[in-house]
């Protein structure tokens, strides 16, 4: 919003502005639609001008590359082709820009100013607060087989005494040992209401995450499945821990891991998926997006031409190995995709292309391809030990209906003998009580985890684990 200002006070800004070195830390908070995010932007002085990088930490993203900066008249202006995205602000006599972020399309207000990011204000009453009325320790333990080092937390019911333990696997994309998410931290409220249950619980930044070394980009389900291997020799080592009482518990990817380390170990005592997949790969990416562009107002129509160019696209990326060529023949069918959504979910015409390229880099990778090959109900049949499956009946990323009974099939098909499923009414993929299970809706939702799925997990596995 502009200032209104005497004439002459306006020249005095200007002239202020005009000398100013802009170099240094400005922050600001990103409002868009179900979300605050933090925004930190570094600004360093060149001999041309000006060069910066741009972090969002509460996506876990650092030194995201800003293509152009310019300065000039107190005007700042940012292009971020990655994010395909752009700012412009004006410098105020508050010494704070005042402008707008725009990406794909669409127009966000945001203000920066210089110090230290200030949180969003977010309600988020689960959340526990210290002291804990039980043990916390901050641990390291080594991937042997990749070389590298895993950080996490381990809380135990107290200092001293011999506890069954779970180690808890996050979802898809690089999280943090809380699984923080638009200002929730799930595996922190998890693991808090397990512990105080007389549950120990192994937390852990995934590899390349806040204190965890590796590269994560490169790495695919299969390779995260040895840092659970991992996980579970660190706990071997703890005599606070019940060697014999060992499980996992997986969110989304980390339900299709699980089954992983416990079809090929006799070491795990059970396992507990979180909307963890059932149904193989390229047919649960076509229902999520059915499902959530639905959820967008997209016609019935539009999402079977969508459908159709999906499966398309990743039996492509599922039967040819050479990413170049791959990315050739995904652009055209992007680029058809992106005709069908409607005009508020298109990227401006003169970013079309980067946009494009970028959306095609993006899935044109080995782990997709991995998680699009990979059929989950093949574990499953090998997976002996007790199951709990999980599914939110309102969660549009992993769909409850065919992803149960996609479960259900192959533990007993593998004759499993100990095996609960169950669909619990209104919970979102997040595992939130929600109206409608849109991702949007996630950041809205005050509640972290719902009181009923909490009950649910901890009663079976001390079913289990006190036989």
């Amino acid at each position: 919003m502009k200032n209104t200002l005497l004439f002459t006070f306006l020249i005095l800004i200007f002239l202020n502005c005009s000398a100013q070195d802009i170099s240094g830390q400005w922050t600001g908070i990103l409002k868009v639609p179900g979300a605050q995010l933090g925004l930190v932007l570094y600004v360093t002085k060149t001999n041309e001008g000006y060069s910066a990088t741009l972090d969002s930490p509460n996506q876990g993203a650092k030194g995201i590359p800003v293509n152009s900066v310019e300065f000039n008249s107190s005007v700042l202006k940012l292009t971020m082709t990655s994010l395909n995205a752009e700012y412009s602000g004006t410098l105020g006599a508050d010494n704070i820009f005042k402008g707008i972020f725009k990406q794909n399309g669409q127009s966000f207000p945001l203000d920066l100013g210089r110090g230290d990011l200030e949180k969003p204000k977010l309600s988020r009453p689960q959340e526990p607060v210290k002291p804990y009325p039980y043990y916390s320790e901050d641990v390291k333990f080594e991937n042997q087989k990749d070389k590298i080092t895993l950080a996490g937390t381990l809380t135990l019911p107290a200092k001293e005494g011999n506890f069954p333990v779970v180690v808890l696997i996050s979802g898809s994309g690089p999280q943090d040992r809380n699984e923080e998410l638009l200002g929730h931290k799930p595996f922190l409220v998890l693991s808090d209401y397990l512990t105080r249950n007389g549950i120990a619980v192994l937390r852990y930044d995934d590899r390349g995450t806040a204190q965890s070394t590796g590269v994560f980009g490169i790495a695919t389900t299969k390779d995260f499945a040895t840092d659970v291997e991992s996980a579970v020799s660190y706990l071997k080592t703890r005599r606070e821990i019940n060697q014999e009482k060992i499980g996992l518990i997986g969110h989304s990817e980390g339900g299709m891991i699980a089954p992983m380390v416990a079809a090929g170990s006799d070491e795990i005592a059970f396992i507990v998926l979180l909307a963890g997949p059932g149904i193989a790969g390229d047919e649960l990416l076509i229902k999520q997006a059915h499902l959530i562009f639905r959820a967008n107002g997209v016609s019935e129509s539009v999402l079977d031409e969508i459908d159709v160019l999906n499966k398309k696209g990743y039996t492509i990326l599922k039967d040819k190995s050479d990413l170049a060529e791959i990315k050739k023949e995904l652009l055209p069918i992007m680029d058809e995709t992106f005709k069908l959504l409607p005009a508020t979910q298109q990227p401006p015409a003169d970013k079309r292309n980067e946009y494009l390229m970028q959306s095609v880099n993006q899935i044109a990778t080995p782990w997709y391809q991995f998680f699009l090959r990979y059929d989950p109900a093949e574990t499953l049949e090998k997976v002996k030990c007790p199951v709990l499956a999980l599914n939110g009946s309102n969660d549009l990323q992993v769909p409850p209906k065919e992803d149960l009974e996609g479960i259900r099939m192959a533990l007993e098909k593998g004759e499993n003998k100990n095996f609960k499923i169950k669909e619990l009414p209104k919970l979102n993929h997040l595992f939130q009580e929600s109206e409608t299970g849109s991702p949007g809706d996630y950041a809205k939702i005050e509640q972290t985890f719902s009181p009923t799925a909490l009950t649910e997990i901890s009663e079976w596995i001390k079913l289990i684990v006190l036989k």
